[in-house]
């Protein structure tokens, strides 16, 4: 067949699968989920393997630590959404005073009440608070199926360490899947585990520094920013613009511009010098690749689509380009690596 008509077919043939991943988004998402937690736990399993633990065991405490995880996340997403929504009416007043402020300022310099009418409509501090709200409820509309979660997680649980076996068994008959699968699992455990714990220093720095300048609801900023350290690329303006927003309707410009320069020196630390150093070459995809997995997972699952994106995305790669060994022209481009 003509490379062509081969290319054409293959971009038809993946438009119609995410569509088709879209319309069942609502399992798709939970699922992926459930593998990722699963897969993040393993050298728990591997640990207590190799201890010659029971296999009830083996089983038993990664689900109890993945369980405990969910539940804890549900409540604090929970709470805190219902914080805000409760908080956001309250700042009216205080809204309709920048506003009048905003507009005699700008009036003073000469700028048209036309224009004004234009910007006023273009930026309002709610809209961006509601930026946390929808991404903290698309989180919690997952958690909200939180009984399919634990079923999955149970089930896929029960069935590692005979899926554990029957890889290593597969290895040569299969090594290039077999290859593949591991990586894409070793580097997604790797992202995750770097990216929790930067996360949560990341939150633990945010609550802090909010706590100090005065900002509402640091808690939630703080789980708010560790969920946008998993969004490559975007993560850190999503988690900046809501408090920064709320700080503006509580305490005026100045406590707003503390805001931003607090998160902005905290994100540049941490995520600019010494993250890069412990991530490495963790994900292999490029900053190109990056971006374009948001946009389509987004697209494809919503806000668990941005969280997941990166691990998505490495699942994607090992079963389409990995796994095959006349594809390493195509890895090289996803990673923007010369091949060996």
């Amino acid at each position: 067949m003509p490379r062509a008509l081969i290319i054409l077919v293959g971009i038809a043939g993946a438009v119609i699968l995410l569509f088709g991943i879209r319309e069942v988004s609502s399992i798709v998402g939970p699922f992926v989920l459930a593998l990722v937690l699963v897969i993040a736990v393993s050298p728990v399993r591997t640990w207590l393997a190799a201890r010659r633990a029971p296999i009830w065991v083996q089983v038993a405490v990664p689900f109890l630590i993945l369980v405990m995880v969910l539940l804890a996340m549900a409540g604090v997403l929970t709470i805190s959404a219902v914080q805000l929504g409760s908080l956001v009416p309250s700042y009216t007043r205080e809204f309709q005073a920048l506003l009048v402020d905003a507009q005699n300022f700008a009036v003073a310099k000469g700028v048209s009440n036309e224009q004004l009418d234009r910007a006023i409509e273009s930026f309002d501090p709610q809209r961006i608070i509601g930026i946390a709200q929808s991404l903290l409820g698309g989180v919690i509309g997952v958690f909200s199926g939180l009984f399919l979660i634990v079923v999955l997680l149970l089930a896929m649980c029960l069935d590692a360490p005979a899926t554990a076996r029957i890889l290593s068994t597969s290895e040569d008959r299969r090594p290039a899947v077999v290859t593949a699968l591991d990586t894409f699992a070793h580097k997604t455990r790797r992202y995750l585990i770097v990216s929790t714990v930067f996360g949560l220093i990341n939150a633990v720095l945010n609550v802090l520094a909010l706590t100090v300048i005065g900002v509402p609801l640091p808690l939630l900023w703080g789980v708010l920013a560790l969920i946008a350290n998993y969004i490559p690329n975007i993560g850190f303006v999503l988690s900046l613009m809501p408090p920064a927003a709320l700080a503006l309707l509580d305490g005026g410009v100045k406590q707003m511009l503390l805001v931003i320069a607090a998160y902005t020196a905290i994100n540049v630390v941490t995520q600019s010098f010494i993250l890069p150093k412990f991530l490495g070459d963790a994900v292999g995809l490029s900053t190109t690749m990056t971006f374009i997995s948001l946009i389509v997972w987004t697209f494809v699952l919503g806000p668990l689509g941005a969280v997941l994106a990166i691990p998505l995305s490495l699942l994607t790669k090992a079963l389409l380009i990995d796994s095959d060994p006349a594809a390493k022209w195509a890895a090289a481009l996803v990673s923007n690596r010369p091949p060996p």
